[in-house]
């Protein structure tokens, strides 16, 4: 069986946010045809218990741990030397003395990079086929970040930005392929990068719609009588962060005086002090983690992405649809996501467009006959069956 070197931020599992979700599906279905040696960081000790449910996929693995106050505190050498602090931050001495081992050990037919900051480790290794998944333009996350903080926050963001735009234009140009999330964020960074576009391609994201299925008669966790909103994601993401607490403060009050039985559930796992806060604003349910999230999808009236920063494709927002929920998103949410007009979703930025859209979904007696669109189209264009085909051919010889 062929090997491949694959090099990721964090480690692969369980699934149960963006980038996990992308590259647990990448290793599974790269497993089927290569030996696969991991390497990857573990930032979150509840996910070391998860270290055996990678072995079946994997052939030799290397996890280590990330503690993210001390890795924030080693980025600061990159005001030093005059990089990105991203680089720092997942510089370590042992992931890189296992990645030589490997490299001199094994018959690799190639190497896959998840997230850009990992591209360190094999940035000199030009005699391998090398594919780089960027994900996202994380480049341009922090410049977004910047316009949103003020100072000093916005000189660092803005900063990081920069720097981390010269390493990945850097990286592009010495790999063979670059890969993004989606057809919007790979012409972004071929803009960005025009040296490099003839080598950038977008392997869009897919949704495991045997298991996001509305069709299993899940139990309810909302009181009866309620008609429930639902925002997913991990709650101590900025973004996701900033997204709720606009929502809930600018929003909602409006929206429950107009449909009191209205309430909006944040559903995810490490809710910051920020989020617990809006627990106390009425009509808003701060769930914290939660064994099962399918059926706070399946028995909400809509799912809601109110994202005001965001790059790449929205998990989110395919999951809800997957379900066949009716969902309202904001048009940075909606960016990576190629829809189309039959579909029970709405896209509003404004206030009031969002209290008007949230209202119009809630009168309704009965879901749209539209939202059976939805899985539709999941099914149609988000397969990972479909789109992880390109992978089938990267390291091939042309």
């Amino acid at each position: 069986m062929k090997e491949l070197l694959f090099l990721i931020h964090r480690i692969p599992f369980p699934p149960n946010k963006g980038d996990k979700i992308r590259s647990y599906h990448i290793l599974k279905h790269l497993s089927l045809t290569y030996r696969v040696h991991v390497g990857a960081f573990v930032d979150d000790s509840q996910d070391w218990r998860h270290a055996e449910d990678l072995k079946d996929l994997c052939g030799e693995m290397c996890l280590l741990p990330l503690n993210p106050l001390r890795s924030k505190l080693a980025s600061l050498s990159g005001f030093l030397t005059g990089e990105a602090l991203s680089l720092p931050y997942y510089r370590n001495a042992e992931m890189s003395a296992w990645v030589d081992r490997i490299v001199r050990e094994r018959p690799l037919t190639g190497i896959l990079i998840f997230s850009s900051a990992m591209a360190q480790y094999v940035e000199k290794l030009d005699s391998y086929p090398r594919v780089l998944d960027f994900v996202d333009v994380d480049s341009d996350k922090w410049r977004q970040y910047a316009e949103k903080k003020s100072w000093p926050l916005n000189w660092v963001y803005r900063r990081e930005g920069r720097r981390l735009l010269d390493f990945d234009r850097r990286m592009a140009k010495r790999f063979d392929q670059s890969l993004f999330v989606s057809e919007h964020e790979a012409s972004l960074f071929k803009t960005l990068a025009p040296e490099s576009a003839d080598k950038v391609f977008a392997l869009e994201m897919g949704v495991d719609t045997d298991f996001f299925d509305a069709g299993t008669d899940y139990v309810s966790p909302y009181p009866e009588g309620t008609d429930v909103l639902v925002f997913t994601g991990a709650m101590d993401y900025w973004a996701n962060v900033d997204a709720v607490t606009w929502l809930a403060r600018e929003v909602f009050p409006q929206v429950l005086r107009l449909r009191p039985a209205a309430r909006f559930y944040i559903v995810g796992v490490r809710p910051t002090p920020a989020v617990l806060a809006l627990g106390k604003i009425d009509g808003v349910v701060v769930t914290g983690a939660v064994k099962e999230i399918r059926p706070y999808l399946a028995h909400a009236r809509l799912a809601v992405a109110p994202l005001r920063i965001a790059r790449g494709i929205q998990s989110k927002v395919l999951e809800a649809m997957a379900m066949g929920k009716s969902v309202i998103a904001s048009s940075k949410a909606m960016e990576g996501i190629v829809a189309e007009e039959r579909l029970d979703l709405r896209v509003a930025d404004e206030p009031e467009n969002w209290v008007h859209a949230i209202v119009e979904v809630l009168e309704n007696s009965a879901l749209p006959e539209r939202s059976s669109t939805n899985r539709a189209f999941i099914l149609n264009r988000y397969s990972w069956e479909r789109n992880l085909s390109r992978l089938d051919h990267c390291w091939e010889a042309p």
